[in-house]
């Protein structure tokens, strides 16, 4: 059984910096890796960052400059460091196992984190 756990969030003002970190334990190789996404209120859960098993690493327009995704030497843990955040990034931020989807020819999420709340005040 595929567990999925994030930690790090809370509350930091608007240029404040935090880091999430996710583990994921059973969880099978994939070449697409794992990702973070995020979901604000009343919005739609959307890609933050992912990285490829390989490394490759990949932002949304969004955060690019402010955002580092990293990875263990294993894959099963990563961690997304956030500086110079924004009161429009603060969502609860999911982690995600992906897999690759043959209908779709893309990688897509496949196990889920609980999700961890981050707060940016102004």
């Amino acid at each position: 059984q595929v567990q999925v756990v994030e930690s790090g969030g809370g509350s930091v003002q608007a240029g404040g910096s935090l880091t999430l970190s996710c583990t994921a334990s059973g969880n099978p190789f994939s070449s697409c890796g794992m990702g973070w996404y995020r979901q604000g209120s009343e919005k739609e859960r959307e890609l933050v960052s992912a990285i490829s098993a390989d490394g490759t690493a990949r932002y949304a327009e969004a955060v690019k400059g402010r955002f580092t995704i990293s990875q263990d030497g294993t894959g099963n843990t990563i961690w997304l460091q956030m500086d110079s955040l924004k009161t429009e990034d603060a969502a609860v931020y999911y982690c995600a196992t992906l897999t690759w989807e043959r209908t779709s020819w893309e990688c897509r999420p496949l196990y889920w984190g609980q999700g961890t709340q981050v707060t940016v005040s102004s």
